[in-house]
């Protein structure tokens, strides 16, 4: 076993993402920690920016994972699918469905507590620092086809040999 919360991930080459809101490594600002989870946040989702996706990209698929959580699975926190190739970025709080941000024909899955939303950060009481791994996936397929309820671990799955390359970013966070 390994620390690397890719390590069961195929190899793709990689393109960029980064975050106004915070940077690679660096604690999440505590409005995108959880309010549903009593972490003190608000639960909102960081403005995300990606470039240099190959040019064959089709879609992208994006996903919040804590690969810290006491669960011996993880922990899915945001999964987003059949985001059009001609997006760059996500807004602030794109993961909240009222603020109505995220493009026209993007689907969000429900995260571990089966809500279709941003999950902010919340470890566990005396659980320690958490990393917060977003990733977007490029995919060589313009959409992917999923039953309704389907989990970010069945996105993983489906998506699987359509990713053709893959950004990250990590944030982390620890109980306040």
């Amino acid at each position: 076993m390994t620390n690397d919360p890719n390590w069961r991930l195929p190899e793709v080459p990689s393109f960029t993402l980064v975050s106004p809101d915070f940077n690679e490594g660096d604690t999440l600002p505590q409005w995108a920690r959880s309010g549903i989870a009593g972490a003190g946040g608000e639960d909102r989702s960081p403005t995300l920016h990606w470039e240099g996706a190959p040019s064959g990209t089709k879609s992208f698929a994006l996903t919040m994972y804590d690969p810290d959580a006491p669960t011996g699975s993880g922990w899915w926190h945001w999964a987003v699918y059949n985001i059009s190739a001609s997006i760059d970025s996500l807004a602030q709080d794109a993961g909240n469905p009222d603020a109505a941000l995220l493009p026209p024909g993007a689907i969000t899955l429900p995260n571990e507590v089966r809500l279709e939303r941003y999950l902010g950060a919340a470890p566990p009481a005396g659980n320690g620092e958490h990393r917060y791994v977003f990733t977007v996936s490029a995919l060589d397929i313009e959409r992917l086809d999923l039953p309704e309820g389907s989990t970010p671990a069945l996105l993983g799955f489906t998506m699987h040999d359509h990713v053709v390359a893959r950004a990250q970013l990590s944030g982390r966070s620890e109980t306040p």
